[in-house]
């Protein structure tokens, strides 16, 4: 498995503090991480969770898992 970038990286870290801060759900979608960390390129919300969910087919890093409804929740929260 390869680490993200530098971007990457700084996305994940406010990912995990709007969802230990409560501006993001246990489960969420896109849409929810774009309204609790805006300011990443549009594409940027659609590509991260599927890009590093478990199973993901590239091996990258696994950060989330993809839940039976579609949402994502972080592994390690």
């Amino acid at each position: 498995m390869t680490d993200p970038p530098d971007r990457g990286r700084r996305f994940i870290t406010q990912i995990r503090k709007a969802r230990h801060s409560g501006k993001l759900p246990e489960r969420f979608r896109a849409a929810d991480v774009r309204d609790a960390c805006p300011g990443w390129a549009k594409s940027t919300y659609s590509v991260f969770l599927p890009k590093h969910r478990l199973g993901n087919p590239a091996g990258e890093t696994v950060l989330f898992v993809r839940n039976e409804d579609g949402s994502y929740s972080l592994i390690d929260d």
